[in-house]
């Protein structure tokens, strides 16, 4: 059974965090290029977080065959951000995790990420919480709360998943892939912190002249998201004026001081099977993101990642 969080105590931990905090990233790196911006924001603001883990979560669509592939691709991009970073000494945190999407509300998926999660997390408390920073299907999170339901008051999840609460339904890659999953986090009252995409995240836009005038030629790896960004962006969007949505970055930067997006408290909607979401105001409180300031917080990452050396 998972514990129950007092509000006032939920409250306090769904507050941003004022000071240095331990965080795990869970992300499918190989899915887009926003994962890799993700990482590197995150890995660049060390003086703030304290980077414990980094969870590779199973993807599909036409960059893998299956979730496990999805999975080992997101690992195997994981150590290749790592590696264009001069950050070989990361390497060891980087753990590969679930290879299938849960079948049921009740049944696990076992991998290393997720035994790694449920370790770290008894290891903080709901004074001092471990910050999940997950950009991807909810799989491994999902996965350790019901393998070890204690832990739910000593995490706090910062979820990018789901579309705004006003959008007409709830397709969102990271979510539709695993609605149970998404379920049980948002049910089993772990404190969330919700980053929806459409209708609000869809805002973070960049373009081509951008990328080239900031990053370009500062080091190896903004060359390198340079080029996975306009191959990605000319490819899905209109090859002389796309822009592209760097998704992933906002949860990081949720945990960052800067006047970077406005949230507010409200209960949790329940993510139903048939692509909408469900609603019950008794419902626990989680933290909803429903404005992104692009300008300042694309300011921040430009600047963290171009000072790399």
């Amino acid at each position: 059974m998972f514990p129950l969080i007092p509000i006032e105590q939920r409250v306090r931990m769904l507050a941003k965090p004022s000071g240095p905090i331990d965080v795990v990233l869970d992300t499918d790196t190989y899915n887009e290029v926003d994962d890799q911006y993700a990482l590197a924001y995150l890995i660049r603001s060390t003086d703030r977080l304290n980077l414990l883990a980094i969870h590779a979560a199973p993807f599909l669509n036409q960059r893998s065959s299956s979730p496990g592939e999805g999975m080992h691709r997101s690992y195997g991009e994981i150590r290749k951000v790592l590696t264009l970073m001069g950050r070989e000494d990361l390497l060891p945190l980087a753990r590969r995790g679930s290879e299938q999407f849960l079948a049921d509300e009740e049944t696990p998926v076992s991998s290393d990420a997720v035994e790694n999660l449920v370790r770290l997390a008894r290891g903080h408390t709901a004074e001092r919480p471990l910050y999940v920073v997950a950009i991807g299907a909810i799989t491994n999170v999902a996965s350790a709360l019901l393998t070890a339901p204690d832990i739910a008051d000593r995490l706090v999840l910062v979820w990018l998943g789901g579309h705004g609460l006003h959008w007409p339904d709830t397709k969102e890659f990271n979510l539709f892939q695993d609605v149970a999953a998404a379920r049980v986090v948002l049910g089993c009252g772990v404190p969330v912190v919700m980053l929806p995409c459409a209708g609000v995240v869809s805002e973070f836009r960049t373009t081509g002249p951008e990328l080239e005038h900031h990053l370009r030629g500062r080091n190896p790896l903004c060359d390198y998201l340079v080029e996975v960004t306009m191959t990605q962006g000319s490819e899905e969007g209109h090859p002389l004026t796309w822009s592209r949505v760097l998704w992933d970055v906002t949860a990081v930067a949720w945990l960052l001081p800067g006047d970077f997006m406005d949230d507010y408290l409200v209960p949790t909607p329940i993510p139903e099977y048939d692509g909408h979401y469900g609603s019950d105001p008794t419902r626990h409180l989680m933290r909803y993101v429903y404005r992104i300031k692009r300008d300042n917080l694309y300011a921040d990452l430009f600047t963290r990642l171009a000072a790399l050396e």
